[in-house]
């Protein structure tokens, strides 16, 4: 019988979404041993990247959440030391993780996503935020959120110019770059994409102002998971061809999670993720479940699915 390959996790990290990445790290090590894997724990935080190669894996599986973990960084290390890694590779996981560049692309596409400004931090001083919101048709409610952080990390919803002010003095201290987009109000619709096939969409009914942080990761929010998604047979089909598209322009790979907001029946794109969270409350496994995926399978295939140049 053939020896069971060793498989290395790397999880944790130093991003802002540390604690998420041990979660999906924590499932993703139970559904490996459960497979048989042999499983290398490997957390940036308390090690060096370049001791990565002394344990020989056969494998490296990518449960990383946030920057440097999903922006492109770890997986150009991975292709350096050739090692085949999972999920996305180089470019698409920097492109998905930089709102700026994705958004240009879903355009560019003729893929719908809200009306949008950026700002660098040689900008912040001199911006005028009152021009910039007509200039691009922005209406309010406006999010601010940073370009490149995930998780719904920093995400400000203002209601007027004032609270628009607030929050982008506040954010313009921690963060280079912002992005200002219209607030899209309606369902928050969410597909999963695995190996560039879309397999379901699911909506979500938070208790909270929006799908944040919390939402997403508290079961204490108790937000609301409606799989199927509640809507017409036919913007199923759409949500799901949309979401193909995009992890097509974007050249992603493996498991992915694209964000909508349905409106007006219009589907607008609010991001891609390349890492999609892999936790007990994620959605990913949820959708793949409805669709007669169980975890393990999933877990297995995006093992097999890993490989380098990707």
């Amino acid at each position: 019988m053939a020896k069971k390959k060793r498989i290395l996790v790397i999880l944790g990290g130093t991003s802002k979404e540390r604690e998420v990445s041990l979660d999906t790290g924590t499932s993703c090590i139970k559904a490996l041993r459960k497979l048989g894997y042999r499983v290398i724990k490997f957390d940036p935080k308390f090690s060096s990247i370049t001791e990565i190669k002394k344990n020989k894996a056969d494998v490296i599986f990518n449960a990383l959440h946030g920057k440097g973990g999903e922006d492109g960084y770890i997986q150009s290390f991975f292709e350096h030391i050739g090692i085949p890694y999972t999920h996305s590779g180089v470019l698409s996981s920097m492109l998905a993780m930089n709102k700026y560049f994705s958004k240009q692309m879903f355009t560019k596409n003729k893929i719908k996503t809200p009306n949008y400004f950026f700002l660098n931090k040689k900008d912040f001083l001199k911006a005028n935020l009152k021009n910039k919101i007509k200039k691009n048709k922005l209406k309010f409610p406006i999010v601010i959120k940073p370009n490149d952080e995930g998780s719904s990390i920093g995400v400000k919803i203002c209601k007027t110019i004032s609270s628009l002010n607030t929050s982008f003095n506040n954010l313009s201290k921690k963060y280079n770059n912002l992005i200002f987009e219209t607030f899209i109000p309606g369902k928050e619709i969410q597909a999963a994409v695995i190996g560039g096939k879309a397999i379901g969409a699911i909506e979500l009914r938070p208790r909270r102002p929006f799908y944040d942080y919390d939402a997403k990761y508290k079961k204490s929010s108790k937000t609301l998971h409606v799989m199927p998604a509640e809507i017409s047979a036919s913007k199923y089909k759409e949500v799901l061809n949309i979401s193909k598209k995009a992890n097509k322009v974007l050249k992603c790979k493996g498991i992915v999670r694209c964000d909508f907001r349905f409106y007006k029946e219009k589907f607008f794109l609010l991001e891609v993720n390349t890492q999609p969270g892999l936790t007990s409350l994620s959605l990913v496994p949820e959708i793949a479940r409805y669709t007669k995926i169980p975890f393990t399978k999933l877990v297995k295939w995006m093992v097999e699915d890993a490989s380098l140049n990707r």
